[in-house]
């Protein structure tokens, strides 16, 4: 790992994605999400995506078509990413749920043509910090087994939930149903590393720590029944929002973003400071091991971002700085 400053880490992000086609102020937005993945020590979603992004452009290259609204009302949308990255098609259609929920009460807004949705957090931070509680799903090409079988079925499918809170975090669960997602295989691969065991399939059904084998194969579902259950959850959400039933490979995924104001049911300010009280019993609890105290979801990657802030930099993996580098050699 080499310590990159911010400002090198931003101007190389920036160059290797002004490259690849995006423009200027897409491009901001792209790495704004990515950095806050780097922030929050999920560099594996950082800027080791940027070479995945290339990689993808290779074989389909950039659109240049626009996303567009194909259905509307009051409370709902239906958005047409036209092949957009996830990146800029999730953030586009949170901000057509915030404001249609600011009129309406709630809102929902379903998008698809898309692919690489990223961290659904970064879009429950940004309906929250309006006031609103949220609900966010992104299904994927098939990259998981369902439990009890060794053949991709569904995407690795995150499902995220946020509530806004009158303390200085908000309350967000964002989670994965596989043991690994396909970025950490991927960036496994660039680095010479293996998968952790148990988490992978290769194409003939065989347990693999391999992750050229597992990106062929499948990798395991999180939570055995549980989290296969929640993961065909997610996947026909995302057929709710227009994808296929099975995306293919990086293409047509679905993104469901659901956002609704706590005065629908009566003070969002009294909504906001019993989440903070539930959140200090929850924190009070006698933790089972006496060094490890018990946490509120998200306090642990809100901490870990104001750390890394302040250490004025990342640490970034020596193979991902050399493919940024090849791609925009100037920076």
């Amino acid at each position: 790992m080499v310590f990159v400053a911010f400002d090198e880490a931003e101007r190389l992000g920036t160059d290797a994605l002004r490259v690849l086609g995006f423009a200027e102020a897409e491009a901001a937005l792209v790495l704004d999400h990515l950095m806050d993945c780097e922030l929050r020590g999920l560099s594996y979603a950082g800027l080791a995506r940027i070479l995945s992004i290339a990689d993808r452009f290779a074989h389909t290259p950039m659109t240049d078509a626009a996303m567009r609204i194909t259905r509307e009302s009051p409370v709902s949308a239906q958005l047409d990413g036209a092949d957009r990255i996830g990146y800029l098609v999730g953030r586009r259609a949170t901000e057509i749920a915030v404001e249609k929920a600011q009129v309406s009460g709630l809102a929902v807004v379903g998008a698809n043509h898309t692919w690489y949705t990223g961290m659904l957090s970064y879009y429950a931070e940004m309906i929250t910090s309006a006031g609103m509680v949220a609900m966010l799903a992104s299904n994927a090409t098939p990259w998981v087994a369902p439990y009890g079988g060794t053949e991709p079925r569904f995407g690795t499918n995150p499902i995220c939930f946020g509530f806004p809170s009158a303390g200085d975090v908000p309350v967000i669960w964002d989670i994965g149903i596989s043991e690994i997602i396909h970025a950490q295989a991927v960036l496994a691969n660039r680095t010479g590393r293996r998968l952790p065991p148990g988490s992978a399939y290769d194409s003939a059904g065989r347990p693999t720590d391999d992750p050229v084998a597992a990106l062929s194969g499948a990798f395991t579902s999180w939570g055995g029944h549980r989290g296969s259950g929640l993961g065909i959850v997610v996947q026909l959400l995302g057929v709710l929002a227009g994808s296929p039933a099975q995306p293919p490979q990086l293409e047509d995924f679905g993104m469901l973003v659901l956002a609704l104001r706590p005065d629908l049911f009566g003070s969002a300010a009294e909504f906001e400071q019993r989440t903070v009280e539930f959140a200090a019993a929850v924190r009070a609890t006698r933790p089972a091991d006496p060094d490890v105290a018990v946490r509120m979801p998200f306090e642990r990657s809100a901490a870990v971002r104001a750390e890394r802030s302040a250490a004025g930099g990342i640490e970034v993996e020596q193979a991902v700085l050399d493919g940024l580098r090849r791609l925009a050699p100037t920076a």
